[in-house]
């Protein structure tokens, strides 16, 4: 009896132990999670799509714990894209150097004493190898960039342009150019050469935004983003963070790009490469904690846009760039050079890829401002639409 009752004990001592963890597991697991508790990534991680977004909302989703804001942009992602299909672009500058424009970030204006020197326009021979190029190394994507603010007086060129875009179209390419300022005849006139897209970035918040540029409002650049959009182009629109704003500033840029009438089709995420020659040449490296929390805010609030993990991404290492995909991130630009800044070479991101196990996203032909059916903005179900008061010439 003695033998038993010893035995018996240590089995005694683990029921006990059983009796007492089970319930407290049990609790954790059914447990309900208060709305408060939650972070603002969380809470708007699952509304509709909108572009009522209040600076206050994003600084929100912003600040959420960065695990919590990693999680929630690779969720919404997941719901609105194949996770694994990352969007590969080729950039080739047509028109290098001689900017008349005082970007204090870029070595292309001809006001500082950079490495780059103006030169003339390629022919149409270099810039179309150019375009094969980049499709047998796997591009989707070729936008050609001028270092132009506008194309006043440059009409010869435009219609080079125009026929580069139809030619590089006819390969089975999405087409993007870059080329400053635009008017409505002239975002006419691409739209119907088969470009795919325009890119015009917004480069910062409008608070910010005097302290870089001095010879193009912000309003310039909303007008041709508005051009392009009327014309039935897609927007390519984004900026670039490390140019000395504050974090608020970064909210602006997003706040701006998510209150648009329509949303830019893709929103690139540049980190500055602070180029010698320029204002900006002694600016520090953003770290890519910084790209990872302008990326998933990007995702959360944009949540169909294609978000380009774009220049700056050569200072990242693999690791680093694989959590700016989770958070988001489903664009690159492949190829050594960004215009006149360097990228990542074609086989290491063929070699990224493999590791990663992402595969090329194939080319979306059926894009444009103009789409019959495009994404339709909801204001979330616990706000209240504001209604216009009727006045007595619309009654």
């Amino acid at each position: 009896m003695s033998a038993f009752r010893l035995l018996a004990r240590p089995l005694q001592s683990s029921c006990r132990h059983l009796s007492i963890s089970a319930p407290s597991r049990l609790a954790a697991i059914t447990q309900k999670t208060t709305p408060e508790a939650l972070s603002a990534a969380a809470l708007h991680a699952c509304g509709p799509m909108r572009n009522d977004w209040t600076r206050e909302e994003i600084q929100s989703i912003y600040d959420s714990p960065l695990m919590e804001l990693l999680y929630h942009g690779a969720k919404v992602h997941r719901e609105n894209f194949n996770a694994r299909e990352v969007q590969q672009c080729t950039l080739l500058s047509i028109k290098t150097g001689g900017c008349t424009e005082d970007c204090k970030y870029c070595p292309q204006s001809s006001r500082y004493n950079t490495s780059v020197k103006a030169q003339k326009m390629l022919d149409s021979d270099a810039i179309l190898f150019a375009a094969q190029k980049a499709k047998d190394a796997g591009s989707t994507r070729f936008c050609m960039g001028a270092a132009w603010r506008d194309l006043k007086g440059r009409k010869t060129y435009f219609n080079k342009v125009l026929d580069h875009v139809k030619i590089i179209r006819s390969m089975g390419m999405e087409v993007c150019c870059t080329l400053g300022m635009l008017d409505e005849e002239q975002a006419k006139a691409l739209k119907n050469a088969g470009l795919t897209a325009y890119n015009h970035n917004l480069d910062t918040s409008r608070e910010h935004y005097p302290k870089i540029i001095t010879t193009r409002t912000y309003d310039d650049r909303l007008k041709t983003i508005e051009n392009a959009q009327k014309a039935g182009i897609s927007v390519c629109s984004g900026g670039i963070i490390g140019l000395g704003e504050r974090v608020e500033d970064r909210v602006g840029l997003l706040h701006t790009l998510s209150t648009l009438k329509q949303h830019p089709e893709s929103v690139p995420v540049n980190a500055l490469l602070a180029v010698e020659g320029t204002p900006l040449e002694k600016q520090k490296p953003v770290s890519v904690f910084e790209m990872i929390r302008m990326i998933a805010t990007a995702r959360i609030i944009m949540p169909k846009s294609m978000v380009r993990l774009s220049a700056g991404r050569v200072k990242f290492t693999v690791p680093e760039q694989a959590l700016c995909f989770m958070a988001g991130a489903n664009s690159i630009f492949t190829g050594d050079k960004l215009l006149t800044t360097p990228n990542n070479e074609f086989t290491d991101d063929k070699k990224m890829f493999e590791l990663l196990g992402l595969v090329p996203k194939p080319p979306n032909f059926a894009q444009g401002a103009d789409r019959k059916n495009g994404p339709v903005y909801q204001m979330p179900k616990c706000f209240k639409p504001k209604v216009e008061e009727k006045t007595e010439e619309h009654a």
